[in-house]
C-alpha cells in the first residue's frame, strides 16, 4: 500500500539567539511596559502627538499642523508613523510613543550586533546591549512621543551598515550600503540634515584613519566602491527627498527657508531657539544619560586610559572606531550654540560598547588584584547610589501626586532590594553574575521611577483641566494658555487654543467683550487680576508636579508648597 503523502522538505528553523531574547525582554520592561500610563505632559512631546492627531482629523498627510496652524519646523516621518498608529488605535498616549519605544529596542539590538561583530566577545556584546536597554537616556526618550530616538536609531543603523559595507570581509556589501542609504534617507525624513552630517563626520575620519594604518595586523583597507556608494545615494534620495519636493511645490521656497535655514542653521549657530550654554554642557548629560551604569564608566576605563597615555599600549582598531564614533558627534554638538540634551543620543551606542568591553575585561581578569579592586569600587558605589536614590524617592513621595502611594512604596522597596543584590555581588565576589544582576537592578530602578514617581493615577492634571473646559464652555468661546500646560492642553481638548506670553496679553484677552477662558498659574492670576481691574470667575484648579521643573534641589529638599504647581481656569463672565 502506498505510504502517506509527502509533506515536502523539512524546514529547519534557526533557534532564536538567547542574548537577543534576554535583551528584548529587558527592552520590553524598560521601553514598553506602561507606555501609555503617563499623560502627554511634555510640551515638545505634545507637538508631535497633537500634530499627528490633527493629521488624522484633517486628512492632510503632507503638511503637519499644530494647534490647527502649519508646522514647518520638523519633517514628516514621525508624524506619519504616529498618525498611522492613531488610525489603528485612536489618539492614545501609547500610540503616540510606540515609534520611540520601537526605536529604543532597535538601538539595543544594533548595539549588541555591532559589539558582537567588532569585539568578537559575546559577553561584552550582551553587556553593551543591556546598557542600552537600561540606561536612563534611552528609557526616558523611548517613553516620549518625540523623533529624537528614531533619529538616533536611523543614524546608528546608517553608521553600522556603512562600516559593514566597507568591510572587505563582509558578505553582500551592496546590501549593507543599501541599508545605510535607506537609513540615512529615513533619518533625513525624520529630522533633516543631521541624519547625514553625523554619519559623515563619524565614517570619514574612521576610514581615513584605517587607510593610513592599513599595515596594522588584522586591519584591512576599507572596501569603498563607487557602485556601492551609488546604491546608497539612490536609496537615500528615494526615501528622503520626495516629501521635501512635494512641500516645496505646495508652499514654495518659503518652506525651504523656514526649515533648512531657520530650523537647522540658525538653531545650530545662533541663540534664536535656545540660549547659549557652557562648553562642558554635554558632559553631565552623557554621565546622567548612562545612569545607573555611570559609576562603572567613571571607574573602569581609567587604567586603560593611563596605559595608552603612558604609551604602554596602543589603541586597537576597534577602540579607534568607537572613540571616533563618540568624539566626532560630541565635538559637533559642543560647537553648536543651540545645545539640547536630546541631541547626543547617537553617542550612547559606542559608549555602551566601550563600557561593555571594560566590564567584561575586568570580570575575565577578576583574579588580578587591580581588576578586582576596580570591580569592587564600582559595584559598591553603585549599590550605595541605589540606596541614596531609594531615600530620595522616599523623601519626594509628597511631590509625586500622580503616582499611587502603594506603587511608590513598592518602588522604594524594590530599589533597596536592588542595592542589596549589588552589595551581595561585591561581598561574595560573584563577578560572573554582575552583568545580569546589574541589568535587572537597572530595570527595577527605572520602573520604580516610572510607576512610583512619574505616572499612575488618571486623569492627570492636564486631563482634569481639559474636562473643566469642556464642562464650562457652552459654545465656541476662546480658550487661552498663559505659560500653563503649554502645547499639551490642545491634545486633550481637541480644539485650538490662544497662546499668551506676557501679562499684557493676558489682560487684553480677559478684557474681551465676549466670554473667554484663561488657563494660568495661581501666582500669575494673583498678579494679573488686580491689574486687569475686572472681576474674574475661578472655575476650577489642579495641583501637580511639573517634572520639567524638577532640579537637584527638588530631590534633596522637597518642598510641596513650592515645588507643586497650581493651575487655575478663569473666565471673564
Amino acid at each position: 500500500m502506498p505510504g502517506p503523502p509527502s509533506s515536502g522538505p523539512t524546514v529547519q528553523l534557526r533557534p532564536v539567539n538567547r542574548p537577543v531574547l534576554t535583551l528584548l525582554l529587558l527592552s520590553a520592561l524598560t521601553f514598553f511596559l506602561g507606555l501609555g500610563v503617563q499623560a502627554i505632559t511634555d510640551s515638545d512631546e505634545a507637538f508631535y502627538a497633537e500634530a499627528s492627531r490633527e493629521m488624522v482629523e484633517g486628512g492632510d498627510w503632507l503638511t503637519p499642523h499644530f494647534n490647527y496652524d502649519d508646522r514647518w519646523q520638523k519633517p514628516i516621518l514621525y508624524y506619519w508613523f504616529t498618525a498611522g498608529a492613531f488610525v489603528l488605535t485612536g489618539p492614545t498616549e501609547s500610540a503616540a510613543r510606540v515609534g520611540a519605544a520601537l526605536s529604543g529596542a532597535g538601538l539595543v539590538l544594533i548595539t549588541w550586533a555591532a559589539a558582537r561583530r567588532m569585539t568578537a566577545r559575546p559577553d561584552a556584546a550582551w553587556i553593551a546591549g543591556a546598557i542600552a536597554a537600561t540606561c536612563y537616556g534611552y528609557f526616558a526618550m523611548a517613553r516620549s512621543a518625540l523623533p529624537d530616538l528614531p533619529l538616533a536609531f536611523f543614524i546608528t543603523l546608517a553608521i553600522w551598515a556603512a562600516l559593514r559595507g566597507a568591510d572587505p570581509q563582509a558578505s553582500g556589501p551592496a546590501r549593507w550600503w543599501a541599508v545605510a542609504g535607506l537609513s540615512a534617507g529615513l533619518g533625513f525624513l525624520t529630522k533633516g540634515p543631521v541624519a547625514l552630517v553625523i554619519p559623515a563626520i563619524v565614517l570619514l575620519p574612521i576610514w581615513w584613519h584605517e587607510r593610513r594604518t592599513v599595515a596594522t595586523p588584522g586591519l584591512k583597507r576599507p572596501g569603498l566602491r563607487t557602485s556601492h556608494i551609488a546604491v546608497a545615494v539612490v536609496l537615500f534620495a528615494l526615501a528622503g527627498v520626495p516629501w521635501y519636493v512635494a512641500m516645496t511645490m505646495k508652499h514654495g521656497t518659503a518652506y525651504l527657508q523656514s526649515f533648512f535655514v531657520a530650523d537647522n542653521l540658525e538653531r545650530f549657530a545662533t541663540s534664536r531657539f535656545n540660549g547659549p550654554r557652557e562648553i562642558w554642557f554635554y558632559i553631565p548629560i552623557v554621565v546622567g544619560g548612562l545612569m545607573p551604569w555611570t559609576v562603572f564608566l567613571l571607574v573602569l576605563p581609567w587604567r586603560s586610559v593611563r596605559a595608552v597615555m603612558q604609551r604602554r599600549r596602543r589603541l586597537t582598531s576597534v577602540e579607534w572606531r568607537l572613540i571616533i564614533w563618540t568624539i566626532a558627534p560630541l565635538l559637533l554638538f559642543t560647537a553648536s550654540v543651540g545645545k539640547q540634551p536630546r541631541y547626543i543620543l547617537p553617542l550612547l551606542p559606542p559608549i555602551a560598547i566601550l563600557l561593555g568591553v571594560s566590564i567584561a575585561d575586568r570580570i575575565a581578569a577578576a583574579r588580578d588584584a587591580a581588576a578586582r579592586r576596580e570591580l569592587l569600587i564600582a559595584t559598591i558605589s553603585t549599590s550605595a547610589m541605589f540606596a541614596v536614590l531609594a531615600v530620595l524617592l522616599y523623601r519626594a513621595r509628597g511631590l509625586v501626586v500622580s503616582a499611587y502611594p502603594s506603587l511608590t512604596w513598592t518602588g522604594i522597596i524594590a530599589v533597596i532590594c536592588a542595592a542589596v543584590a549589588l552589595a551581595w555581588v561585591a561581598a561574595a565576589r560573584a563577578w560572573s553574575r554582575l552583568p545580569i544582576v546589574m541589568a535587572v537592578s537597572a530595570a527595577v530602578l527605572l520602573l520604580a521611577l516610572q510607576f512610583g514617581a512619574f505616572a499612575g493615577q488618571r486623569p492627570e492634571a492636564v486631563e482634569e483641566m481639559a474636562a473643566m473646559i469642556r464642562v464650562n464652555r457652552a459654545g465656541g468661546e476662546p480658550v487661552a494658555e498663559y505659560e500653563a500646560f503649554v502645547r499639551n492642553l490642545v491634545f486633550y481638548t481637541g480644539f485650538p487654543q490662544v497662546q499668551i506670553f506676557d501679562d499684557a496679553g493676558a489682560i487684553a484677552f480677559l478684557k474681551s467683550s465676549d466670554r473667554v477662558f484663561l488657563v494660568l498659574h495661581r501666582q500669575d492670576l494673583d498678579r494679573v487680576e488686580p491689574i486687569a481691574g475686572i472681576p474674574l470667575h475661578t472655575l476650577g484648579e489642579v495641583t501637580y508636579l511639573n517634572t520639567a521643573s524638577v532640579r537637584l534641589r527638588t530631590l534633596l529638599d522637597p518642598l510641596p508648597a513650592e515645588d507643586l504647581e497650581t493651575v487655575v481656569l478663569v473666565s471673564n463672565r
